[in-house]
């Protein structure tokens, strides 16, 4: 729907917004476990002290999110392109399958960004994206969106939030009181009269004059991004002193099938790897402090080239076993590559590995 979108103050603020939006103390919803560290930690110990229930599956197999729901599920959970383990969902069949049951697929589509995936033609119902990464791009703003396609039924008895009056807009039922010309607009503008008016979590005029002049060249950016990113994925495949790689524009990559449907054909903007070490932790810190184009920060989606080591700094709030099912290995080093010349991004990639091994 035009009308559908709303900016936030944050990607996590869109996120959190848009699962209070439709679930309350008692109620859970199903997501994948290959997620952002700030995200699951958000799941896993902010929303339990909500009351609000998130079941975890591995969504390798989509069939998992229909088994872990019941009565109290409200909706699915996922990203398009995990952060960082690169798993690629399979929106079309989650949307079904969500369907199946009357409920809604909420999609962080951050790493995919519009550019390469439109998650509502693949049957999603919520988009949320963190606009600070590749739409920005620049790494100088901040902010986040939450859009709604704008079709689904909301009044249909499964989300008792639309179906109970609201005391907070003078007893509104959301799902059932809007007239019918601003009922396919019931969730997003119970976002915005609820949790974003009430919770103050807006975009500020600076990041989203940043944030406009970003998407007047995120086609372009995106093109070069993903150009480089397979690039430097072949280099590192060759590599004598790299264990693995992961860039689902490889043929060989367990995700490359998905990455044609989904991701245009091409691998995306982000490549993960392991070096061959005997303390591959140690090295992978090792070799971040040997980078001298690429800077070391949490951010993605920059147009300069970043590295980081997930298990020590994004991840490092999560247990062993969390880093596993979140796909993230402690060796894992991940690279979001920037617009630079590839000479320049792969030459540096190389010496930084040399000292790496070397020490």
């Amino acid at each position: 729907h035009p009308l559908s979108g709303l900016t936030t103050s944050s990607g996590t603020t869109a996120i959190f917004y848009s699962i209070i939006n439709l679930a309350s103390e008692g109620d859970n919803i199903v997501s994948a476990s290959a997620l952002y560290g700030g995200t699951f930690t958000m799941f896993n110990d902010i929303l339990s002290k909500f009351g609000i229930e998130v079941r975890f599956i591995d969504a390798e197999d989509p069939s998992n999110f229909e088994k872990a729901m019941d009565d109290k599920t409200r909706a699915f959970f996922c990203e398009t392109v995990s952060n960082p383990a690169l798993e690629i969902c399979d929106l079309d069949v989650i949307s079904e399958l969500a369907h199946k049951h009357g409920l809604p697929v909420i999609v962080d589509s951050t790493f995919s960004t519009p550019y390469l995936c439109r998650p509502f033609d693949h049957g999603c119902d919520i988009v949320v994206s963190s606009l600070t990464k590749w739409v920005g791009g620049h790494g100088a703003c901040l902010g986040g969106v939450i859009v709604d396609k704008g079709g689904f039924n909301w009044g249909a008895g499964k989300h008792p939030i639309y179906d109970e009056p609201d005391n907070s807009y003078s007893g509104m039922r959301w799902g059932h009181d809007l007239p019918a010309e601003l009922a396919p607009l019931s969730y997003i503008l119970r976002a915005r009269t609820v949790p974003l008016r009430n919770l103050g979590g807006c975009l500020s005029p600076d990041n989203s004059w940043m944030i406009i002049q970003g998407i007047e060249t995120l086609s372009l950016r995106m093109e070069r991004h993903c150009e480089n990113s397979m690039k430097v994925a072949q280099h590192l495949k060759k590599h004598p002193d790299v264990a693995w790689v992961r860039y689902p524009g490889l043929p060989s990559d367990p995700q490359y099938e998905k990455a044609q449907k989904y991701l245009k054909g091409t691998g995306g903007p982000m490549v993960v790897f392991g070096i061959k070490s005997e303390n591959a932790k140690e090295a992978g810190q090792k070799f971040i402090d040997s980078l001298g184009l690429f800077s070391h920060v949490a951010n993605v989606g920059d147009a300069r080239s970043l590295a980081i080591h997930p298990a020590s700094t994004t991840h490092s709030q999560l247990s062993e076993e969390q880093l596993s099912k979140a796909g993230c290995p402690a060796d894992m080093v991940r690279l979001s590559i920037g617009l630079e010349t590839i000479e320049d991004i792969l030459a540096d990639l190389d010496s930084a590995l040399e000292s790496a091994v070397k020490n």
